[in-house]
């Protein structure tokens, strides 16, 4: 009796122990090492309220093809899907930790013969059985089973707020594309307004040119420029079909919406955004919280992986009635039952529970250095969609400027070929920078209306759940 006391003692101090080696530390999200402010901005403009991109975008037609996008995109139906899958595996999971019991029925029939009956004649017996069988439980004292259910829910999350980045990520694009065809639009109207002007001074310098008012060298000139826009409507031409063709495949091919797009000017894409504080990225933006819900399955992995090496105690139970024939399975007197709990402790397994340690703590290392990375990264787009909004100011402005000092750098040059002071060539020039100038300005507005609907993006703003 002695001699039990002490064996049982000694095997409780050697549970006890592997399971203070088997728990794990307290989970901690690593520090986010970003700076305070973001830069160029002053301390007291950091406060700012969540910005809806419904509130931002007031083209009816941009709305339309956004919600067309959020109902038809192929690509957004897939990681709707992936959600739903991986929502499956959580349910699945999460049963596995919950007694399952069946409702059986079984039977058998054997014959014996007589060398090897103890009775020494042949021999035909039956069993049959019915009833309810618990299937193997385990009894989670360790918190494996918990944790292989919490590294479940967070997969599930995470893969939701990945689902959510790409709903964000594809309102932007399709802002973006929009914004490009407006572009467009107005540079083929300039291409073709210069189009019409090249073709008129082409037809007025063959006519100088034959009555010998005008050279041919000027007459090739104007005919080179003129060539020269015809193949610069085609490149635009050309990117407005692509364009459109892009657009039409996030959207899903379905039916244009039907208010008419509005100009590029009357976007309502100019106006301020503020970015608020940078330790906001850490709940607004999607990809942040699914790159900390994949640490915290990680996390839990590690734990599940822990918990292996301590002793695994599963239950199998059977009750209901067993008779040797088939007509006695439901008389009384027939009940029968069985309780079967198993003690299983890791001795040897060629170090595959230690492997699996090693593959739980190597990954969860992952998912730490992504996590780091992720938040970094969202910071930097932050960053250069401000510092683009606010040079971009800067160019148009600029642009502006240029563009009304090579207008009336062009109206004095036709003044001054008129009246004979110079020749085409100058005309020419000043008609080819104008153009230049005029088409840089509309990209320009563009670009910069871009940034806000990037900045909106790196911001994290709302996408609908």
């Amino acid at each position: 009796m002695k001699l039990t006391r002490i064996t049982r003692s000694v095997l409780w101090c050697l549970i006890g122990g592997l399971a203070a080696c088997a728990t794990p530390p307290a989970d901690t999200a690593p520090e986010a090492v970003i700076p305070a402010h973001y830069p160029g901005l002053e301390h007291n403009a950091a406060e700012r309220t969540d910005t809806d991109w419904r509130s931002l975008f007031t083209d009816p037609h941009l709305l339309a093809l956004i919600d067309s996008a959020l109902t038809h995109n192929r690509d957004l139906k897939l990681a709707v899907a992936r959600v739903a899958e991986v929502r499956a595996l959580y349910d699945i999971q999460q049963a596995g930790s919950r007694p399952g019991i069946d409702v059986i029925a079984s039977g058998s029939r054997a014959r014996t013969p007589a060398d090897l009956s103890v009775t020494g004649a042949a021999t035909v017996s039956g069993q049959y059985r019915a009833g309810a069988n618990l299937s193997a439980y385990e009894i989670d004292f360790w918190g494996r089973v918990r944790s292989l259910n919490e590294a479940a829910l967070a997969q599930f999350l995470a893969s939701d707020e990945a689902r959510r980045a790409f709903e964000l990520g594809l309102i932007a694009q399709v802002a973006n594309i929009h914004l490009l065809a407006r572009e467009l639009d107005e540079r083929i109207v300039l291409a073709r307004k210069a189009l019409v002007t090249r073709e008129e001074s082409f037809r007025i310098m063959g006519r100088r040119a034959e009555v010998g008012s005008s050279s041919n060298l000027e007459l090739r000139q104007v005919e080179s420029l003129l060539i020269n826009t015809r193949g610069e409507l085609a490149a635009l031409e050309r990117q407005r079909a692509q364009n459109d063709a892009l657009l039409a495949q996030l959207v899903g091919h379905a039916p244009p919406p039907g208010p008419a797009p509005a100009a590029l000017a009357a976007q309502g894409l100019e106006a301020p955004l503020a970015p608020g504080l940078p330790s906001g990225l850490l709940t607004r933006r999607p990809d942040i919280r699914a790159a900390e819900q994949r640490l915290a399955a990680s996390q839990a992995s590690v734990r599940a992986a822990r918990a292996a090496f301590l002793p695994n105690i599963t239950l199998t139970a059977f009750g209901g009635s067993a008779s040797a024939e088939l007509e006695g399975l439901f008389r009384g007197g027939n009940s029968s039952w069985n309780f079967t709990p198993v003690l299983r402790m890791p001795l040897f397994d060629g170090g595959r529970t230690r492997a699996g340690l090693e593959l739980a703590e190597a990954r969860q290392r992952v998912a730490v250095a992504d996590y780091e990375a992720t938040i970094q990264t969202a910071f930097r787009e932050v960053a250069d969609a401000l510092a683009a909004r606010q040079w971009l100011t800067v160019q148009v402005r600029e642009q502006q400027a240029l563009v009304a000092a090579e207008a009336d750098r062009a109206r004095l040059a036709s003044l001054r070929f008129e009246r004979g002071v110079s020749n085409y060539l100058d005309v020419l020039d000043a008609q080819r920078a104008l153009f230049a100038a005029e088409q840089a300005l509309v990209q320009l507005r563009r670009a910069h209306m871009s940034s806000t609907v990037n900045l909106l993006k790196a911001l994290g703003g709302n996408t609908p759940a």
